[in-house]
């Protein structure tokens, strides 16, 4: 089954390890009925996930998790839930459990790098993301989200490194040339970080991220009219930018990408 990215907080997510859910054998013991019924109430929680009500699709994988406890996607999936609720250290058991039923399976590491990272493990979560590419070396979000944990810790170069190869590897992964970009801007190579914004912005014009991005390395440079221009966009696409403590503590920009946007906000 394709996987699902969602963004959360600075985390990306995987959610949808449904196929999983089917494939994984079954008891003898198990009949038909109890398959639909967990199938049913599988797309209930995906449903729920979708429209952002986590606590409704926690109750669902609870209710799978009650008939199928040796189902490690169940598990990783509820862990997600729970990610999504900041229940951070209830969603770490769910990884754990689903990495002792599956452990050679990438996602649950990715997904329990993501809480490790909210809790501000960083070289935890980055040994999570080092076995996902023993694992598989081409994995995309695992060099995104190692770039993530490495920023956590301030190490700008490693991150630009790994956001870098993310992109090569998936070059229509935009959160992780959004993240090479703010990166950049941080180390002080603003020129070339407002290059990849803008090319980002061409491709993905309702990016809103980078939009107040572009805003704020605008508004810096002294070129109101496009800070101004930019920042429009933003309000139209999400609101949260205009709250500067959750463009620092949950989208987790780096520090001088938010000094740059609070100077900006300070003179609306």
């Amino acid at each position: 089954m394709k996987k699902l990215f969602i963004i959360f907080l600075s985390f990306l997510l995987i959610f949808g390890w449904g196929g999983a859910v089917m494939a994984q054998p079954q008891s003898s013991t198990t009949t038909q009925e109890q398959l639909q019924q967990r199938d049913q109430l599988a797309t209930e929680a995906f449903a729920a996930t979708n429209k952002g009500d986590f606590a409704t699709a926690e109750k669902y994988w609870t209710k799978i998790i009650e008939q199928f406890p040796d189902n490690a996607a169940v598990w990783s999936n509820r862990g997600n839930s729970r990610v999504s609720q900041n229940k951070l250290q209830e969603a770490l058991v769910d990884y754990n459990k689903a990495i002792e039923l599956a452990p050679n399976v990438t996602d649950p590491y990715l997904n329990r790098g993501t809480a490790l990272e909210g809790l501000g493990k960083w070289e935890e979560a980055i040994a999570d993301y080092n076995h996902v590419l023993e694992l598989d070396p081409k994995d995309a979000m695992a060099y995104n989200n190692r770039g993530n944990a490495n920023a956590g810790l301030g190490q700008w170069e490693e991150a630009i490194a790994n956001y870098k190869k993310s992109f090569t590897i998936a070059p229509n992964f935009a959160f992780a040339r959004a993240n090479y970009a703010l990166a950049l801007y941080q180390i002080g190579k603003t020129k070339e970080a407002i290059r990849e914004m803008r090319n980002i912005v061409r491709k993905y014009p309702q990016f809103a991220d980078v939009r107040a991005a572009l805003t704020a390395a605008y508004w810096v440079e002294g070129k109101a009219g496009e800070a101004e221009s930019n920042w429009v966009s933003v309000v139209g696409l999400d609101g949260r930018y205009k709250d500067i403590n959750w463009v620092a503590n949950t989208r987790r920009w780096p520090p001088n990408m938010v000094a740059a946007l609070d100077k900006f906000l300070k003179l609306q």
